[in-house]
């Protein structure tokens, strides 16, 4: 019997500052920011299906996401890449293929948006 259940349930970020990565995150996606801090270099993100946890014990320069490892969700890749716009975040590619662009956090760290 393989003890693999083939579901991941966290993604790794690795972040240099907890609580700024926590205030950026959480107002990214629109999420409640807590004061749990788990080890003081944790903070989690949980979401439908799969968990973000961003990690400051992680970070180095060396450990930033080049290339985006997953990809949120959206219904509206338009609306999402003028939302991204409009908070002044710093978006990698234009929308390519009409279906996902990419985009960059606080620390650098390469994040996908795609329309389902």
């Amino acid at each position: 019997m393989n003890p693999f259940s083939k579901k991941i349930t966290a993604i790794f970020i690795p972040v240099s500052d907890i609580e700024k990565a926590r205030d950026w995150y959480c107002d990214l996606l629109d999420c409640e920011p807590t004061n749990d801090f788990p080890g003081g270099h944790l903070y989690v993100i949980e979401l439908s299906g799969i968990n973000i946890v961003l990690d400051s014990k992680i970070y180095r320069t060396d450990t930033i996401l080049k290339e985006p490892s997953f990809h949120f969700d959206t219904d509206d890749i338009q609306y999402a890449y003028d939302f991204i716009k409009r908070k002044g975040i710093e978006a990698v590619t234009d929308i390519e293929h009409g279906h996902y662009f990419i985009f960059k956090d606080p620390d650098g760290n390469h994040l996908m948006l795609c329309q389902r």
